[in-house]
């Protein structure tokens, strides 16, 4: 897709139902799509939960595992988009598949000798631990693998050219990531009330009968469109607009592609070919929103806990939360569709803010930890509409913006930044991490919106030279003279 299709303004047309994909397709993609998404947020939660039960009376054993897993995403993403932009489609994506199968397998076998007992001396227990953080290592990177393989160019490569379907793409496997955050939570925090043990066998065995299906599912997919079969490829020229694009990224010229892709492929290239792509201020003002503990996570929740908040205003406020996101993947398409995606994430930003900056103005100015809390709970809930409808306006800006042969290196560094936000989240709570001083996070949690917007809004303005349109009830008048426009005396007047 070309870029400079983004910059169009949507014409006038008659209302369409958003065009599909054959079923046959789709519904293999979505089905292999879903069971990936909820193995990951199972596991991911349960870890914490099994750990918890394993570990009780200390949070180390829970923060080491958590910290590894998240330094991994920051330090190898890189790595793994190298493999994804080098690889055959089809064996990265399986190969993302296994070594995550295979890491959520021994982990679980791993946590089930610990929460029988086996292990009983430290030194054993403490090696358990560690293998434990390297197999959430390898899952996690097999998790990334996996979404920008699928999300970031199997669904550009399925679309052909045409956004609409991308769009229907993008918003239905975005509302199974979120039915997923909320649903797959949830069982395992049940089944884990009854037994540990039996959570961690459950876990294991959904993990065990779900890769045949993921695996073939989306083999099937590979076979039925033969634009996933192609091989990927970059032409001589598209190589040196690129190097003429991004300001002499590559130093000396290469006369081969493979010179060409060897030298991007080196870590600090790939860092300066994400700084300099056209692409970049809306994916990195994408990251700048991880950086939040206005998101019903942990923090959040200690926080409501902490206030007086029984764990069903908990599950009743996480629920309207997810119940706002997935009418986001609704809302997000319809919009687009009427205004193009770099309006409508504007818009859908401006949203974000204005929903946290005004719960964040009550909340430092409200005394009373109840109803302050419940403001913030309030205004996180309606932000997610925004925050969600511009996670899909910026992304098809980077699917039509990034160059095929670059996809997953420029998404594997937008995942290592989305990752270092969110741990500078944790690391906020760190320090502020008495209930009375939640006010400090919560407003850097806002810090971040408005910085994102203001990065958002450069690149919006450079692209269409406003930010906003004049109501269409306002004409622009300008004086010609000798076919010259004066723009000195530009006047606006109102329509009779």
């Amino acid at each position: 897709m070309q870029s400079n299709a983004l910059n169009e303004e949507p014409t006038d047309r008659p209302e369409t139902t958003i065009p599909s994909l054959p079923p046959s397709i789709s519904h293999r993609l979505y089905i292999s799509h879903f069971l990936s998404t909820w193995n990951s947020r199972v596991f991911e939660f349960g870890a914490v939960l099994y750990l918890a039960s394993i570990f009780p009376g200390t949070l180390l054993p829970i923060s080491l595992y958590a910290l590894t897993r998240g330094a991994s995403a920051i330090g190898f993403s890189p790595l793994v988009g190298r493999c994804i932009d080098r690889g055959d489609r089809l064996s990265v994506v399986r190969g993302s598949i296994v070594s995550q199968r295979l890491a959520v397998a021994a982990s679980c076998i791993i946590l089930w000798v610990l929460a029988k007992g086996y292990a009983e001396q430290s030194l054993h227990r403490g090696l358990l631990l560690a293998v434990l953080a390297v197999l959430a290592c390898v899952e996690k990177l097999g998790s990334i693998m996996n979404f920008i393989a699928v999300e970031k160019d199997w669904v550009v490569v399925i679309a052909r050219d045409d956004e609409e379907i991308l769009k229907g793409l993008n918003s239905r496997m975005r509302r199974i990531d979120l039915v997923c955050k909320l649903a797959g939570p949830l069982v395992i925090a049940l089944i884990d009330g009854v037994s540990t043990k039996v959570a961690i066998l459950v876990n294991f065995t959904m993990n065990g009968l779900s890769i045949f299906m993921e695996y073939f599912a989306i083999a099937r997919v590979y076979k039925m469109d033969t634009g996933l079969q192609t091989p990927k490829q970059v032409s001589l020229g598209e190589a040196e607009d690129e190097e003429t694009d991004h300001d002499a990224l590559i130093t000396n010229p290469a006369q081969d592609n493979n010179t060409i892709k060897r030298v991007l492929h080196q870590p600090w290239q790939g860092l300066r070919f994400y700084f300099k792509h056209r692409a970049f201020l809306p994916s990195f003002a994408g990251a700048l929103l991880y950086f939040t503990v206005l998101s019903f996570s942990g923090q959040m929740i200690t926080y409501l806990v902490s206030v007086g908040y029984t764990s069903f205003h908990i599950a009743a406020a996480r629920t309207g939360s997810v119940a706002f996101e997935i009418s986001a993947t609704v809302i997000s398409p319809v919009v687009m569709s009427k205004i193009g995606p770099i309006r409508a994430g504007i818009w859908f930003l401006s949203w974000q803010s204005l929903s946290l900056l005004s719960a964040t103005a009550v909340f430092w100015g409200v005394k009373s930890g109840m109803f302050a809390a419940t403001v913030l709970v309030i205004g996180t809930i309606l932000s997610r509409i925004g925050l969600w409808g511009f996670d899909l306006s910026s992304q098809i800006i980077v699917q039509e913006e990034v160059e095929p042969t670059y996809r997953g290196t420029f998404s594997s560094i937008e995942a290592s930044f989305q990752n270092a936000f969110e741990l500078c989240s944790y690391a906020a709570t760190i320090i502020f991490s008495r209930p009375e001083q939640f006010q400090w996070p919560v407003l850097m949690s806002c810090l971040a919106v408005v910085c994102a917007g203001t990065l958002y809004a450069l690149f919006v303005r450079s692209r269409r030279g406003h930010l906003f349109h004049l109501p269409m009830c306002i004409e622009v008048k300008t004086s010609r003279g000798a076919g010259v426009v004066d723009s000195s005396r530009v006047r606006y007047e109102r329509l009779a």
